[in-house]
């Protein structure tokens, strides 16, 4: 009589169990397939560091943001609306591509209030009024935590997922580095402003620091 075996996947090993049912052998091999089997620690680890690390370099040029500089502008766009350019909409922008990219796709992604889908509007006209720090720091807790939790569930399957946008497609493992840049390439024109305004601020992040529990 053939044997059958259960495939046992964890991040640190494969396990095989005999099965004396063939028909659990088949459904164990479906179950694989369909959640794949889930990556490397030490590979998440090192995604998440960095990532992470880019997020706190947002949050760090956020809160040392007085006041004064909060409608700032960051450049001078002649087509575009001045407010596109403002300290407070550049980190909108930031966190609303870094939830929409963590998703892979931007087909039923929405903010959550009081946020709107402007970003998806090339036609958009800014908000009814700007956003205070404390709602865009309310809404940077809620993307770390999700980035943390998307990277931490990541599997062979989930990273091979196609994503498309009118950018280009990739798969959902290239969109997170290109969404890690983005953030990373916006706190860094923050944190320029800000040093250029006030002098010396928040220093360069190589790994994260704030601690995530999902």
């Amino acid at each position: 009589m053939r044997e059958h075996w259960n495939i046992c996947a964890t991040p640190d090993k494969i396990t095989l169990i005999r099965l004396s049912t063939p028909g659990l052998f088949t459904a164990m091999l479906r179950h694989i397939q369909e959640r794949g089997i889930p990556m490397d620690t030490n590979l998440k680890t090192s995604i998440w560091q960095q990532f992470g690390a880019s997020i706190d370099y947002l949050e760090a040029n956020l809160r040392a943001c007085p006041d004064d500089l909060w409608t700032a502008a960051l450049w001078q766009t002649p087509d575009t609306k001045p407010e596109f350019a403002q300290f407070w909409y550049v980190v909108y922008h930031t966190l609303f591509w870094l939830d929409l990219y963590l998703t892979g796709a931007e087909e039923g992604f929405a903010p959550p209030a009081p946020f709107t889908l402007i970003e998806m509007d090339p036609d958009g006209v800014p908000p009814e009024r700007v956003y205070t720090k404390s709602e865009l720091q309310t809404y940077l807790n809620e993307c770390r935590q999700r980035c943390h939790a998307t990277i931490d569930a990541l599997t062979d399957a989930s990273v091979a997922r196609r994503c498309r946008f009118s950018w280009g497609e990739c798969s959902f493992l290239e969109l997170l580095i290109y969404n890690m840049r983005h953030v990373h390439g916006h706190a860094s024109q923050l944190n320029m402003l800000l040093g250029q305004e006030i002098g010396p601020q928040p220093s360069y992040v190589t790994q994260v620091r704030t601690q995530v529990k999902n």
